[in-house]
C-alpha cells in the first residue's frame, strides 16, 4: 500500500514542472534533485488498523523521493527531510545548495503533510502543543499552540541565467538562504528568539539585502 502522501507529492511535482513550462518527460537521465520535507508517515497506523501488514517502501520518506526521481528517471540528487516544521524551507535550502555547488541543473523542493490517523493529533494535544481555541495566533500574546493542517507544495529551482536561456516561466528569484538550529533553548521542541533572528540575519547577508529595505514578510509562526 502506498501512502497517499507519495501520490499527492508526486502528483503535484508534475504539476509544478508543467507551471514552470518544463516538460516532464524531456528531464529523464538529467541532474535534476529532488529534495521533500516527508515527516512521519500516519498511514502506518492506517494499514495496522486494517489489520494489514506494512510493507515500509509505501511509507518511507526515501522512498517518496525516490519515487519521484524513479518515475521521471532523474539522476541527481534525491533527499527526503523530516524536519517538521521546518521541512519544507530546509529541502529549498538544500536545492538552492545543489545548484550552487553544481551538484545538479535543476531542483524539485518541497513538502507534504497528510492528517489521515486520530493518533498523532491525540498525541499533540495530550502534550499541550495543540491550540484550544483552534487558532494558532502566531506572533500574539495569546498564542496557546498550533492548528494541523494539510497540503502540498513544490517549486522548480534552477540557476537563474539557466532559467532565462530555457525560457522558463520565473515566478521569483531566491536571492539568500539559510538554515541554523536552536541549540541549547528552553526546550528542545520549543522557539528560540534569538536562533530565529541569527538565521534571518545570515539569509539577509547572503542575498546582500539590507533589513530596511525588506517590506514584505511571509512567515511561519509556530504557535507553540
Amino acid at each position: 500500500a502506498m501512502d497517499p502522501q507519495q501520490r499527492v507529492l508526486l502528483e503535484t511535482t508534475w504539476q509544478a514542472l508543467e507551471d514552470a513550462g518544463i516538460d516532464p518527460d524531456r528531464l529523464r537521465g538529467s541532474r535534476t534533485g529532488v529534495y521533500a520535507g516527508v515527516g512521519a508517515s500516519e498511514y502506518r497506523q492506517v494499514i495496522a488498523d486494517s489489520g494489514r501488514e506494512d510493507n515500509f517502501f509505501g511509507t518511507s520518506g526515501s522512498v517518496a523521493v525516490g519515487r519521484i526521481a524513479f518515475t521521471l528517471g532523474l539522476e541527481g540528487p534525491a533527499a527526503p527531510f523530516d524536519l517538521a516544521c521546518a521541512s519544507a524551507m530546509v529541502a529549498v535550502h538544500q536545492g538552492v545548495i545543489a545548484l550552487q555547488r553544481g551538484e545538479a541543473d535543476l531542483a524539485l523542493a518541497g513538502s507534504v503533510n497528510a492528517v489521515l490517523s486520530p493518533s498523532l493529533t491525540r498525541f499533540l494535544a495530550e502534550q499541550g502543543m495543540l491550540s484550544a481555541s483552534g487558532q494558532c495566533w502566531s506572533f500574539d500574546e495569546a498564542a496557546d499552540g498550533f492548528v494541523r493542517g494539510e497540503g502540498c507544495g513544490v517549486v522548480v529551482l534552477k540557476r537563474l541565467s539557466d532559467a532565462e536561456a530555457d525560457g522558463d516561466r520565473i515566478w521569483a528569484v531566491i536571492r539568500g538562504s539559510a538554515v541554523n538550529q536552536n541549540g541549547a533553548g528552553l526546550g528542545l521542541i520549543l522557539p528560540n528568539g534569538p536562533a530565529q533572528e541569527r538565521v534571518m540575519q545570515d539569509a539577509l547577508a547572503q542575498a546582500g539585502v539590507d533589513p530596511s529595505a525588506v517590506d514584505y514578510v511571509e512567515a511561519h509562526g509556530t504557535g507553540t
